[in-house]
Protein backbone atom coordinates (compact mmCIF):
# COMPACT_ATOMS: atom_id res chain seq x y z
CA UNK A 1 0.00 0.00 0.00
CA UNK A 2 1.21 3.42 -0.84
CA UNK A 3 2.09 6.17 1.39
CA UNK A 4 -1.09 8.54 2.69
CA UNK A 5 -1.38 11.45 -0.08
CA UNK A 6 -0.89 15.05 1.45
CA UNK A 7 -4.19 16.65 -0.04
CA UNK A 8 -2.37 20.12 -0.69
CA UNK A 9 -0.79 18.57 -3.33
CA UNK A 10 -4.19 17.31 -5.05
CA UNK A 11 -5.81 20.80 -4.41
CA UNK A 12 -5.48 24.44 -5.87
CA UNK A 13 -3.33 26.95 -4.55
CA UNK A 14 -5.77 27.89 -1.42
CA UNK A 15 -5.52 24.33 -0.92
CA UNK A 16 -9.28 23.70 -1.26
CA UNK A 17 -10.12 20.21 -3.28
CA UNK A 18 -12.50 19.62 -5.92
CA UNK A 19 -14.11 16.87 -4.60
CA UNK A 20 -13.93 14.93 -1.21
CA UNK A 21 -15.23 10.99 -1.07
CA UNK A 22 -15.76 9.50 2.08
CA UNK A 23 -14.68 6.04 1.93
CA UNK A 24 -12.34 4.14 -0.37
CA UNK A 25 -14.93 0.96 -0.78
CA UNK A 26 -16.09 -0.15 -3.70
CA UNK A 27 -18.31 3.00 -4.04
CA UNK A 28 -15.48 5.59 -3.10
CA UNK A 29 -12.99 3.61 -5.21
CA UNK A 30 -15.81 3.57 -8.51
CA UNK A 31 -15.78 7.10 -8.25
CA UNK A 32 -13.07 7.63 -8.27
CA UNK A 33 -12.52 5.75 -11.39
CA UNK A 34 -15.00 7.87 -12.69
CA UNK A 35 -13.39 11.05 -11.93
CA UNK A 36 -9.89 9.96 -13.31
CA UNK A 37 -11.17 9.19 -16.74
CA UNK A 38 -13.40 12.32 -16.90
CA UNK A 39 -9.90 14.57 -16.47
CA UNK A 40 -11.10 15.47 -12.50
CA UNK A 41 -7.89 14.98 -10.83
CA UNK A 42 -8.09 17.22 -7.57
CA UNK A 43 -9.56 15.07 -5.25
CA UNK A 44 -8.77 12.58 -1.70
CA UNK A 45 -10.39 9.87 -0.72
CA UNK A 46 -10.72 10.42 2.82
CA UNK A 47 -10.10 6.34 4.22
CA UNK A 48 -11.02 5.72 8.08
CA UNK A 49 -8.91 2.74 8.19
CA UNK A 50 -5.27 2.06 6.94
CA UNK A 51 -5.92 0.31 4.09
CA UNK A 52 -8.84 0.05 1.09
CA UNK A 53 -11.34 -2.08 0.15
CA UNK A 54 -14.52 -1.58 2.88
CA UNK A 55 -16.93 -4.42 3.61
CA UNK A 56 -13.33 -6.70 1.81
CA UNK A 57 -11.20 -5.39 4.00
CA UNK A 58 -13.51 -5.68 6.80
CA UNK A 59 -14.76 -8.93 6.71
CA UNK A 60 -12.36 -11.78 7.40
CA UNK A 61 -14.10 -14.27 9.38
CA UNK A 62 -14.03 -17.90 8.12
CA UNK A 63 -15.43 -18.57 4.65
CA UNK A 64 -16.41 -15.31 3.71
CA UNK A 65 -17.78 -14.79 0.19
CA UNK A 66 -19.29 -12.83 -2.69
CA UNK A 67 -23.14 -14.04 -2.90
CA UNK A 68 -23.48 -12.28 -6.52
CA UNK A 69 -21.74 -14.36 -9.11
CA UNK A 70 -17.97 -13.53 -9.81
CA UNK A 71 -18.58 -12.46 -13.12
CA UNK A 72 -20.70 -10.28 -12.16
CA UNK A 73 -18.82 -8.94 -9.24
CA UNK A 74 -16.88 -6.64 -10.64
CA UNK A 75 -16.76 -3.24 -12.46
CA UNK A 76 -17.95 -3.32 -16.30
CA UNK A 77 -14.94 -0.55 -17.17
CA UNK A 78 -12.61 -3.65 -15.07
CA UNK A 79 -14.45 -6.81 -15.59
CA UNK A 80 -12.01 -9.08 -14.37
CA UNK A 81 -11.63 -12.73 -16.32
CA UNK A 82 -9.81 -14.92 -13.57
CA UNK A 83 -12.07 -15.52 -10.97
CA UNK A 84 -11.03 -18.41 -9.38
CA UNK A 85 -14.53 -19.85 -8.48
CA UNK A 86 -18.53 -18.94 -9.26
CA UNK A 87 -18.40 -17.19 -5.96
CA UNK A 88 -15.48 -15.54 -4.78
CA UNK A 89 -14.33 -14.97 -1.76
CA UNK A 90 -12.90 -12.11 0.25
CA UNK A 91 -9.16 -12.12 -0.74
CA UNK A 92 -9.36 -12.75 -4.23
CA UNK A 93 -12.38 -9.36 -4.22
CA UNK A 94 -10.01 -7.65 -2.22
CA UNK A 95 -7.13 -8.17 -4.65
CA UNK A 96 -9.45 -7.16 -7.45
CA UNK A 97 -10.18 -3.73 -5.48
CA UNK A 98 -6.43 -3.09 -4.98
CA UNK A 99 -5.73 -3.83 -8.48
CA UNK A 100 -8.44 -1.36 -10.02
CA UNK A 101 -6.74 1.50 -7.13
CA UNK A 102 -3.13 0.75 -8.59
CA UNK A 103 -4.07 0.59 -12.37
CA UNK A 104 -5.75 4.15 -12.01
CA UNK A 105 -3.23 5.47 -10.16
CA UNK A 106 -5.05 6.10 -7.10
CA UNK A 107 -2.86 5.43 -4.18
CA UNK A 108 -1.83 9.20 -4.70
CA UNK A 109 -5.41 10.61 -3.75
CA UNK A 110 -5.69 8.55 -0.40
CA UNK A 111 -5.76 9.91 3.46
CA UNK A 112 -5.56 6.51 5.15
CA UNK A 113 -6.35 6.69 8.73
CA UNK A 114 -8.29 9.82 8.40
CA UNK A 115 -12.06 9.23 9.57
CA UNK A 116 -14.23 12.69 8.82
CA UNK A 117 -16.58 13.30 11.95
CA UNK A 118 -17.68 16.59 10.86
CA UNK A 119 -19.02 18.12 7.45
CA UNK A 120 -20.39 21.62 7.51
CA UNK A 121 -21.59 23.69 4.21
CA UNK A 122 -19.95 27.22 4.19
CA UNK A 123 -22.91 29.09 1.97
CA UNK A 124 -21.00 32.20 1.57
CA UNK A 125 -17.76 30.13 0.23
CA UNK A 126 -19.48 27.78 -1.18
CA UNK A 127 -17.36 24.96 0.53
CA UNK A 128 -17.69 21.82 2.55
CA UNK A 129 -15.63 22.41 5.57
CA UNK A 130 -13.97 18.88 6.38
CA UNK A 131 -12.52 18.17 10.45
CA UNK A 132 -11.02 15.26 10.87
CA UNK A 133 -10.94 12.83 13.80
CA UNK A 134 -7.54 14.07 14.78
CA UNK A 135 -8.69 17.61 14.89
CA UNK A 136 -7.44 18.32 11.01
CA UNK A 137 -9.40 20.22 8.86
CA UNK A 138 -10.03 20.18 5.11
CA UNK A 139 -12.20 22.53 2.76
CA UNK A 140 -14.06 21.02 -0.84
CA UNK A 141 -16.46 22.52 -3.04
CA UNK A 142 -18.36 18.90 -3.18
CA UNK A 143 -18.96 16.09 -1.39
CA UNK A 144 -19.60 12.78 -1.73
CA UNK A 145 -20.25 10.07 0.84
CA UNK A 146 -18.82 6.25 -0.14
CA UNK A 147 -19.78 5.12 3.67
CA UNK A 148 -21.96 1.90 2.39
CA UNK A 149 -24.93 0.79 5.03
CA UNK A 150 -23.11 -2.15 6.43
CA UNK A 151 -19.92 -0.95 7.89
CA UNK A 152 -20.95 -0.37 11.64
CA UNK A 153 -20.75 -3.69 13.41
CA UNK A 154 -24.51 -4.25 15.86
CA UNK A 155 -23.73 -5.70 19.46
CA UNK A 156 -26.65 -6.27 21.53
CA UNK A 157 -26.65 -4.97 24.73
CA UNK A 158 -26.93 -8.34 26.34
CA UNK A 159 -26.73 -8.25 30.38
CA UNK A 160 -23.66 -9.54 31.45
CA UNK A 161 -21.87 -8.93 28.21
CA UNK A 162 -19.35 -6.89 30.66
CA UNK A 163 -18.71 -9.43 33.08
CA UNK A 164 -18.20 -12.68 30.70
CA UNK A 165 -14.79 -14.15 31.13
CA UNK A 166 -14.11 -15.51 27.77
CA UNK A 167 -13.47 -14.00 24.36
CA UNK A 168 -15.76 -12.14 22.40
CA UNK A 169 -15.98 -10.18 19.24
CA UNK A 170 -18.14 -9.21 16.30
CA UNK A 171 -17.96 -11.45 12.77
CA UNK A 172 -17.23 -8.14 11.05
CA UNK A 173 -14.08 -7.89 13.70
CA UNK A 174 -12.52 -11.74 13.24
CA UNK A 175 -10.02 -12.17 16.05
CA UNK A 176 -8.17 -14.35 14.22
CA UNK A 177 -5.54 -14.59 16.65
CA UNK A 178 -8.28 -16.49 19.13
CA UNK A 179 -7.87 -20.63 18.34
CA UNK A 180 -11.95 -22.35 18.13
CA UNK A 181 -10.21 -25.09 18.24
CA UNK A 182 -11.55 -27.32 20.70
CA UNK A 183 -13.41 -24.15 22.60
CA UNK A 184 -16.98 -24.13 23.41
CA UNK A 185 -18.62 -21.82 21.00
CA UNK A 186 -21.89 -19.51 21.34
CA UNK A 187 -22.80 -17.81 17.48
CA UNK A 188 -25.49 -15.54 18.32
CA UNK A 189 -27.09 -14.77 15.01
CA UNK A 190 -27.78 -16.93 12.17
CA UNK A 191 -27.57 -14.25 9.03
CA UNK A 192 -25.53 -13.49 5.81
CA UNK A 193 -22.34 -14.01 7.70
CA UNK A 194 -23.23 -17.08 10.21
CA UNK A 195 -24.13 -18.94 7.44
CA UNK A 196 -20.89 -18.96 6.00
CA UNK A 197 -18.85 -19.29 8.91
CA UNK A 198 -20.63 -21.30 11.27
CA UNK A 199 -19.21 -24.24 8.83
CA UNK A 200 -16.12 -23.81 8.84
CA UNK A 201 -16.13 -23.32 13.09
CA UNK A 202 -17.84 -26.22 13.31
CA UNK A 203 -15.48 -28.73 12.44
CA UNK A 204 -12.96 -27.30 14.78
CA UNK A 205 -15.71 -26.32 18.02
CA UNK A 206 -15.70 -29.07 20.60
CA UNK A 207 -19.00 -27.42 21.13
CA UNK A 208 -20.75 -25.15 18.87
CA UNK A 209 -24.28 -23.16 20.60
CA UNK A 210 -26.03 -21.22 17.22
CA UNK A 211 -28.61 -19.04 18.87
CA UNK A 212 -31.24 -18.53 16.52
CA UNK A 213 -33.72 -15.74 16.73
CA UNK A 214 -35.76 -16.16 14.05
CA UNK A 215 -34.94 -18.63 10.88
CA UNK A 216 -34.03 -17.63 7.44
CA UNK A 217 -34.92 -18.34 3.81
CA UNK A 218 -32.11 -20.31 2.49
CA UNK A 219 -31.85 -21.45 -1.10
CA UNK A 220 -28.88 -23.81 -3.09
CA UNK A 221 -25.52 -21.64 -3.53
CA UNK A 222 -24.27 -24.44 -5.99
CA UNK A 223 -20.99 -22.96 -5.85
CA UNK A 224 -17.97 -24.35 -7.88
CA UNK A 225 -14.30 -23.53 -9.07
CA UNK A 226 -13.44 -22.65 -12.78
CA UNK A 227 -11.31 -25.20 -14.17
CA UNK A 228 -8.69 -24.83 -16.47
CA UNK A 229 -10.30 -24.92 -19.58
CA UNK A 230 -13.00 -22.44 -18.24
CA UNK A 231 -10.38 -19.79 -17.22
CA UNK A 232 -8.59 -20.08 -20.83
CA UNK A 233 -11.92 -19.44 -22.60
CA UNK A 234 -12.99 -16.44 -20.71
CA UNK A 235 -9.54 -14.95 -20.73
CA UNK A 236 -8.85 -15.99 -24.48
CA UNK A 237 -12.33 -15.88 -26.60
CA UNK A 238 -13.47 -12.11 -27.38
CA UNK A 239 -16.88 -11.62 -25.54
CA UNK A 240 -16.92 -14.96 -23.12
CA UNK A 241 -16.25 -13.23 -20.18
CA UNK A 242 -18.91 -10.36 -21.12
CA UNK A 243 -21.76 -12.61 -22.60
CA UNK A 244 -21.24 -15.03 -18.66
CA UNK A 245 -22.12 -11.51 -17.24
CA UNK A 246 -24.91 -10.26 -19.22
CA UNK A 247 -26.41 -13.59 -18.52
CA UNK A 248 -25.87 -13.37 -14.63
CA UNK A 249 -27.09 -10.58 -14.91
CA UNK A 250 -30.60 -10.91 -16.31
CA UNK A 251 -31.29 -14.16 -14.68
CA UNK A 252 -30.67 -12.39 -11.48
CA UNK A 253 -32.85 -9.58 -12.43
CA UNK A 254 -35.70 -11.76 -13.39
CA UNK A 255 -35.74 -12.79 -9.61
CA UNK A 256 -37.10 -9.40 -8.39
CA UNK A 257 -40.84 -10.51 -9.51
CA UNK A 258 -40.04 -13.14 -6.57
CA UNK A 259 -40.27 -9.58 -4.20
CA UNK A 260 -43.93 -9.43 -4.97
CA UNK A 261 -45.92 -11.14 -2.45
CA UNK A 262 -48.63 -14.24 -2.91
CA UNK A 263 -47.36 -14.47 -6.29
CA UNK A 264 -46.63 -17.13 -8.74
CA UNK A 265 -42.68 -16.30 -8.68
CA UNK A 266 -42.70 -15.97 -4.41
CA UNK A 267 -44.80 -19.50 -4.15
CA UNK A 268 -41.97 -21.07 -6.62
CA UNK A 269 -39.12 -19.49 -4.71
CA UNK A 270 -40.50 -20.54 -1.77
CA UNK A 271 -40.57 -23.93 -3.18
CA UNK A 272 -37.11 -24.04 -4.11
CA UNK A 273 -35.73 -23.28 -0.23
CA UNK A 274 -38.65 -25.98 1.15
CA UNK A 275 -36.92 -28.76 -1.12
CA UNK A 276 -33.89 -27.37 -0.33
CA UNK A 277 -34.47 -27.81 3.79
CA UNK A 278 -36.12 -30.77 3.27
CA UNK A 279 -33.35 -32.49 1.04
CA UNK A 280 -30.69 -31.59 3.89
CA UNK A 281 -32.48 -32.02 7.43
CA UNK A 282 -33.59 -35.15 7.65
CA UNK A 283 -35.16 -34.94 11.37
CA UNK A 284 -38.87 -32.89 10.79
CA UNK A 285 -38.70 -31.42 14.09
CA UNK A 286 -35.63 -29.66 13.12
CA UNK A 287 -36.73 -28.89 9.78
CA UNK A 288 -39.78 -26.97 11.59
CA UNK A 289 -37.52 -24.83 13.31
CA UNK A 290 -35.72 -24.03 10.86
CA UNK A 291 -38.45 -22.90 8.28
CA UNK A 292 -39.36 -19.45 8.46
CA UNK A 293 -43.08 -18.31 9.21
CA UNK A 294 -42.59 -15.20 7.44
CA UNK A 295 -42.86 -14.63 3.23
CA UNK A 296 -39.65 -15.39 1.59
CA UNK A 297 -38.27 -12.00 0.18
CA UNK A 298 -39.01 -10.35 3.57
CA UNK A 299 -35.98 -10.66 5.02
CA UNK A 300 -32.65 -11.95 3.14
CA UNK A 301 -32.18 -14.44 1.20
CA UNK A 302 -29.45 -16.45 2.31
CA UNK A 303 -27.78 -18.85 -0.42
CA UNK A 304 -25.87 -22.13 1.54
CA UNK A 305 -25.02 -25.60 0.44
CA UNK A 306 -23.16 -26.29 3.89
CA UNK A 307 -25.47 -24.39 6.73
CA UNK A 308 -27.66 -27.05 7.02
CA UNK A 309 -25.48 -29.95 7.34
CA UNK A 310 -23.44 -28.04 10.20
CA UNK A 311 -26.21 -27.63 12.21
CA UNK A 312 -26.50 -31.45 12.02
CA UNK A 313 -23.36 -32.35 13.44
CA UNK A 314 -23.02 -34.09 16.66
CA UNK A 315 -21.04 -31.19 18.43
CA UNK A 316 -23.56 -28.52 16.98
CA UNK A 317 -26.91 -27.15 18.83
CA UNK A 318 -29.08 -25.04 17.48
CA UNK A 319 -30.90 -22.26 20.49
CA UNK A 320 -33.90 -20.95 19.92
CA UNK A 321 -35.18 -19.95 23.36
CA UNK A 322 -34.20 -16.17 23.78
CA UNK A 323 -31.00 -15.31 25.80
CA UNK A 324 -31.42 -14.03 29.28
CA UNK A 325 -28.01 -12.97 30.34
CA UNK A 326 -24.29 -13.71 29.95
CA UNK A 327 -22.56 -14.69 33.11
CA UNK A 328 -18.74 -14.99 33.68
CA UNK A 329 -18.88 -18.54 31.98
CA UNK A 330 -21.30 -19.16 29.71
CA UNK A 331 -24.98 -17.66 28.40
CA UNK A 332 -28.33 -18.45 30.26
CA UNK A 333 -31.53 -18.30 28.47
CA UNK A 334 -35.44 -17.67 29.29
CA UNK A 335 -35.96 -21.50 29.76
CA UNK A 336 -32.96 -21.55 32.75
CA UNK A 337 -30.53 -23.56 31.02
CA UNK A 338 -27.51 -22.29 31.43
CA UNK A 339 -24.36 -23.22 28.80
CA UNK A 340 -20.92 -22.89 29.68
CA UNK A 341 -18.67 -21.39 26.69
CA UNK A 342 -15.49 -19.99 26.55
CA UNK A 343 -16.62 -17.76 22.88
CA UNK A 344 -19.22 -15.70 22.10
CA UNK A 345 -19.33 -14.31 18.11
CA UNK A 346 -21.94 -12.02 17.68
CA UNK A 347 -23.06 -12.34 14.15
CA UNK A 348 -25.74 -9.70 14.63
CA UNK A 349 -25.28 -7.75 11.51
CA UNK A 350 -24.45 -3.94 11.24
CA UNK A 351 -26.33 -0.35 12.09
CA UNK A 352 -27.72 -0.39 8.53
CA UNK A 353 -30.34 2.77 9.03
CA UNK A 354 -27.30 4.84 10.38
CA UNK A 355 -26.80 6.27 7.16
CA UNK A 356 -23.65 8.34 7.84
CA UNK A 357 -23.09 8.16 11.31
CA UNK A 358 -20.52 8.88 12.84
CA UNK A 359 -20.50 11.80 10.53
CA UNK A 360 -21.86 15.17 11.87
CA UNK A 361 -23.46 16.71 8.68
CA UNK A 362 -24.41 20.20 8.64
CA UNK A 363 -25.99 21.80 5.19
CA UNK A 364 -27.54 24.82 4.95
CA UNK A 365 -29.86 24.68 7.75
CA UNK A 366 -27.56 24.28 10.47
CA UNK A 367 -29.09 21.32 11.95
CA UNK A 368 -27.30 17.76 11.37
CA UNK A 369 -28.73 15.72 9.11
CA UNK A 370 -29.83 12.84 11.57
CA UNK A 371 -32.18 15.52 13.18
CA UNK A 372 -33.95 15.46 9.52
CA UNK A 373 -33.71 12.20 9.20
CA UNK A 374 -35.53 11.17 12.94
CA UNK A 375 -37.96 9.02 10.57
CA UNK A 376 -35.36 7.72 8.40
CA UNK A 377 -32.68 8.11 5.82
CA UNK A 378 -33.84 9.58 2.71
CA UNK A 379 -32.24 10.91 -0.47
CA UNK A 380 -33.43 11.86 -3.43
CA UNK A 381 -32.52 8.58 -5.68
CA UNK A 382 -30.71 7.85 -2.93
CA UNK A 383 -28.11 10.36 -3.89
CA UNK A 384 -28.88 14.03 -3.32
CA UNK A 385 -30.31 15.25 0.19
CA UNK A 386 -32.07 18.94 0.36
CA UNK A 387 -30.30 21.55 2.47
CA UNK A 388 -27.32 19.88 1.50
CA UNK A 389 -26.05 21.56 -1.70
CA UNK A 390 -23.00 19.95 -3.84
CA UNK A 391 -23.47 16.54 -1.25
CA UNK A 392 -23.74 13.15 -3.28
CA UNK A 393 -24.38 9.84 -1.15
CA UNK A 394 -23.40 6.60 -2.82
CA UNK A 395 -25.37 3.27 -1.55
CA UNK A 396 -27.80 5.56 -0.01
CA UNK A 397 -30.63 5.02 1.02
CA UNK A 398 -33.40 2.95 -0.64
CA UNK A 399 -30.22 1.37 -3.30
CA UNK A 400 -29.82 -1.67 -1.40
CA UNK A 401 -30.56 -4.99 -3.48
CA UNK A 402 -32.06 -8.37 -2.77
CA UNK A 403 -31.63 -9.80 -6.21
CA UNK A 404 -28.71 -8.46 -8.18
CA UNK A 405 -25.45 -7.23 -7.87
CA UNK A 406 -24.85 -3.45 -5.92
CA UNK A 407 -21.71 -2.82 -8.37
CA UNK A 408 -24.65 -2.69 -10.72
CA UNK A 409 -26.68 0.46 -8.72
CA UNK A 410 -22.95 1.77 -7.35
CA UNK A 411 -22.21 2.65 -11.15
CA UNK A 412 -25.39 3.68 -11.80
CA UNK A 413 -24.45 6.21 -9.24
CA UNK A 414 -21.13 7.25 -10.05
CA UNK A 415 -22.14 8.20 -13.65
CA UNK A 416 -25.36 10.31 -12.10
CA UNK A 417 -22.66 12.24 -9.64
CA UNK A 418 -20.06 12.86 -12.03
CA UNK A 419 -22.33 14.42 -14.03
CA UNK A 420 -23.57 17.09 -11.74
CA UNK A 421 -19.96 16.92 -11.01
CA UNK A 422 -19.32 18.56 -14.08
CA UNK A 423 -21.68 20.80 -14.20
CA UNK A 424 -20.40 22.28 -10.97
CA UNK A 425 -16.54 22.40 -11.96
CA UNK A 426 -17.13 23.14 -15.49
CA UNK A 427 -17.02 26.52 -16.83
CA UNK A 428 -20.50 27.93 -16.03
CA UNK A 429 -20.06 29.51 -12.96
CA UNK A 430 -22.06 27.30 -10.84
CA UNK A 431 -21.26 28.08 -7.48
CA UNK A 432 -23.86 25.28 -5.55
CA UNK A 433 -25.91 22.41 -6.81
CA UNK A 434 -28.60 20.86 -4.58
CA UNK A 435 -32.21 19.18 -4.87
CA UNK A 436 -35.18 20.57 -4.03
CA UNK A 437 -37.60 20.12 -1.28
CA UNK A 438 -40.45 19.61 -4.03
CA UNK A 439 -38.30 17.18 -5.90
CA UNK A 440 -37.63 14.71 -2.73
CA UNK A 441 -41.03 14.80 -2.04
CA UNK A 442 -42.84 13.87 -5.23
CA UNK A 443 -39.67 11.16 -4.94
CA UNK A 444 -40.72 10.08 -1.59
CA UNK A 445 -44.42 9.54 -2.73
CA UNK A 446 -43.27 7.77 -5.50
CA UNK A 447 -41.08 5.37 -3.53
CA UNK A 448 -43.71 5.03 -0.78
CA UNK A 449 -46.56 3.68 -3.33
CA UNK A 450 -43.66 1.40 -4.97
CA UNK A 451 -42.56 -0.13 -1.55
CA UNK A 452 -46.14 -0.98 -0.56
CA UNK A 453 -46.36 -3.74 -3.42
CA UNK A 454 -43.13 -5.32 -2.15
CA UNK A 455 -42.47 -8.26 0.24
CA UNK A 456 -40.38 -6.03 2.33
CA UNK A 457 -43.71 -4.29 3.62
CA UNK A 458 -44.67 -7.34 5.43
CA UNK A 459 -44.43 -7.82 9.02
CA UNK A 460 -41.22 -9.22 9.77
CA UNK A 461 -38.12 -7.72 10.88
CA UNK A 462 -35.26 -6.36 8.98
CA UNK A 463 -32.33 -4.63 8.64
CA UNK A 464 -33.84 -2.90 5.79
CA UNK A 465 -35.92 -1.10 8.24
CA UNK A 466 -36.08 1.35 11.07
CA UNK A 467 -36.99 0.26 14.07
CA UNK A 468 -40.46 1.97 13.14
CA UNK A 469 -40.56 -0.08 10.41
CA UNK A 470 -39.84 2.63 7.32
CA UNK A 471 -38.15 0.88 5.13
CA UNK A 472 -34.86 2.78 4.55
CA UNK A 473 -32.19 0.63 2.63
CA UNK A 474 -33.72 -1.43 -0.50
CA UNK A 475 -34.76 0.00 -3.68
CA UNK A 476 -38.38 -1.36 -4.76
CA UNK A 477 -37.43 -2.24 -8.38
CA UNK A 478 -35.58 -4.00 -10.56
CA UNK A 479 -31.91 -2.64 -11.14
CA UNK A 480 -33.20 -1.33 -14.91
CA UNK A 481 -35.74 0.60 -13.57
CA UNK A 482 -33.12 2.60 -11.64
CA UNK A 483 -30.45 2.96 -14.42
CA UNK A 484 -33.35 4.44 -16.52
CA UNK A 485 -34.19 6.98 -13.53
CA UNK A 486 -30.35 7.54 -13.27
CA UNK A 487 -29.00 7.74 -16.46
CA UNK A 488 -28.76 11.35 -16.68
CA UNK A 489 -29.69 14.07 -13.99
CA UNK A 490 -33.11 16.19 -14.44
CA UNK A 491 -31.16 19.59 -13.41
CA UNK A 492 -35.20 20.99 -13.21
CA UNK A 493 -35.26 18.86 -9.81
CA UNK A 494 -32.18 20.88 -8.82
CA UNK A 495 -31.83 24.38 -7.02
CA UNK A 496 -28.70 25.71 -9.34
CA UNK A 497 -26.82 28.55 -7.65
CA UNK A 498 -24.28 30.91 -9.46
CA UNK A 499 -20.73 33.06 -9.02
CA UNK A 500 -21.40 36.49 -9.38
CA UNK A 501 -19.71 38.02 -12.34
Amino acid sequence: MAPETSSGSLSDKTGVLDVAIIGAGLSGICLAVKLKDAGIDRFVLFEKAGEIGGTWRDNTYPGVACDVPSHLYSFSFAPKTDWSRRYAGQAEIRAYIEEVARRWDLHRHLRLNTELIEARFDGTAGLWRLKGGDGRTFAARALVSGCGQLNRPQIPDLPGREIFAGRQFHSARWDHRYDLAGKRVAVIGNGASAVQFIPEIAAKAARLHVFQRTANWIVPRDDRAYGDRARWIFRHVPGAARLLRYLIYWSFEARFVAFAPDTRASRLAQGMALKHLHRQVADPRLREILRPDYPIGCKRILISDDYYPALQRPNVELVTAPIERLTPDGIVTADGAARPVDAVIYATGFQSTSFLAPLELIGTGGAPIADTWRRGAEAHLGIAVPGCPNFFMMYGPNTNLGHNSIIFMIECQADYILACLTKLLGGGGVAAIEVTEEAMARYRKRLDREMAGVVWAAGCRSWYKTAEGRITNNWPGFTVQYWWRTRRPDFAAFRLSYRPR
